[in-house]
């Protein structure tokens, strides 16, 4: 007859049970997972039969528009990762900086769309407007950063995070409230309709001018933070706030500085994006705030380079995504589902990678 174990056994057999790395091995049998719904999904569309699968056209249209989506992103994701550089802290209202941009954008476009300057004279018209667009949204970051954000500097991470949120939905309120909740269209100039002949491919007119915009802003940006004076006191001032203050930095006029640079850039972003869907609204800073902060921890926040990287990578994930995963697996209305690709992948990266992909790899401590 069996005998059962003896308690000495018993204790070895669970210390061994306690010691097996589990965490690895949720972590690999959630990436097979992963790999596998990918990898059928992706088979299954590829598969379809011709009549009901994607030409060769629709997937390079996916891909132009995903590079012209994430290049937005990247811009908006800038400013997060800047603020984050500077003061560890995630600036959740920055979303509606970008708003503040798009709005007061709108009334000077409106204008010159019903007198007709819109599109007798497009190259001043969009000069003033993004000029707007860019000075909103400085004033607002700027006005954040003094009134909201500066007293509580010392405070724990917790609370500037919590007054972020408010902040967000104060602003989204306000402007509900003077402006209402209806969306309000955005004209384009009639010189950015259309299409151009790029490498022997019909581009359309509108995302060849935000890869444009948002390249020099990005290498301007890259520049600025690296050549000048003020950006070298920025990059110090995010090593070490008290170092670089004992070394005769103006910590405030930096931190100033880097919100009004997060808000020029939300203002170019603004533009660029109402231009593309052609209208504004009181919550639309929402989702693409969201992409971006997504995006800013993708590529690893507090990375300029990262930010860009994840913006780009987010775009083609959320074009691509839909059309090449969800469709073979009959899932109606695929690209009504781009947002939860959103949130996926910002619970994936936080999962597997918590430093981003060209962060450390490991989780800050806080």
């Amino acid at each position: 007859m069996a005998t059962e174990p003896s308690a000495p056994a018993k204790t070895v057999q669970m210390s061994r049970f306690e010691r097996l790395p589990w965490r690895k091995v949720i972590l690999t049998a959630l990436s097979v997972a992963i790999v596998a719904f990918v990898v059928v999904g992706a088979w299954k569309t590829l598969t379809l039969p011709a009549d009901e699968r994607f030409s060769a056209a629709s997937w390079r249209d996916f891909v132009i528009l995903g590079l012209a989506q994430g290049a937005i992103i990247a811009l908006i994701a800038l400013g997060y990762t800047l603020v984050y550089g500077i003061l560890r802290m995630i600036n959740f209202a920055h979303g509606e900086i970008f708003m503040v941009g798009a709005f007061a954008s709108f009334f000077f476009v409106d204008a010159y769309a019903r007198s007709g300057f819109l599109d007798r004279h497009p190259i001043p018209a969009m000069i003033v407007v993004l000029f707007v667009a860019m000075s909103a949204s400085v004033l607002v970051a700027v006005l954040l950063e003094r009134i909201a954000y500066r007293p509580l500097r010392e405070a724990p991470r917790l609370v500037p995070l919590i007054t972020a949120i408010g902040a967000s939905l104060f602003l989204q309120n306000t402007f509900r409230g003077f402006f209402g909740s209806a969306s309000r269209g955005y004209p384009r100039p009639q010189v950015l309709t259309g299409t151009w002949p790029i490498f022997g491919l019909q581009i359309d007119r509108m995302e060849v001018v935000v890869f444009v915009s948002s390249a020099v802003a990005m290498i301007g940006l890259s520049l600025f933070v690296s050549r000048t004076l003020t950006g070298k006191s920025m990059r110090a001032v995010s090593e070490d706030r008290d170092i670089a203050s004992l070394m005769g930095i103006d910590v405030d006029r930096v931190v100033v500085t880097t919100f009004a640079i997060g808000g020029m850039l939300a203002g170019i972003a603004a533009v660029l994006f109402s231009l593309t869907f052609e209208q504004v609204n009181f919550i639309m800073g929402f989702r693409p705030g969201i992409a971006a902060f997504t995006a800013a921890v993708l590529g690893g926040i507090g990375s300029i380079g990262g930010a860009a990287l994840g913006g780009f990578t987010l775009g083609l994930l959320q074009s691509l995504g839909p059309a090449l995963l969800l469709t073979g697996y009959g899932v109606p209305s695929p690209f009504q589902l781009k947002d939860a690709f959103t949130f996926l992948v910002l619970v994936l990266v936080l999962v597997f990678r918590p430093g981003g992909l060209l962060g450390t790899g490991e989780a800050e401590k806080v």
